[in-house]
């Protein structure tokens, strides 16, 4: 069983964030949300591939599941009025 703490700490160790969350309570299912000013100019497919590069072999095997949204920090100011957060 993997926890949430632990793809958190990989996802910030690997990108430069401004904010990372990432849920998930069975250990092999997660959400993350994920804001990066690298993200900047990528298209969203190119966004998610970043972050799931950041957990490597982990995807697919640890890992199981990973639902993923990403924001750039423009796009952040927005969002997090409408997520609540």
């Amino acid at each position: 069983m993997f926890e949430a703490a632990e793809i958190k700490r990989l996802i910030g160790a690997g990108l430069p964030c401004e904010f990372v969350e990432v849920q998930g309570d069975d250990g092999v299912h997660f959400a993350a949300i994920v804001v990066s000013p690298n993200f900047e100019g990528m298209t969203r497919v190119n966004q998610h591939r970043a972050v799931k590069e950041t957990l490597g072999p982990l995807m697919g095997r640890e890992i199981h599941a990973l639902q993923i949204k990403t924001y750039t920090p423009a796009q952040w100011v927005d969002a997090r009025r409408e997520l609540g957060l």
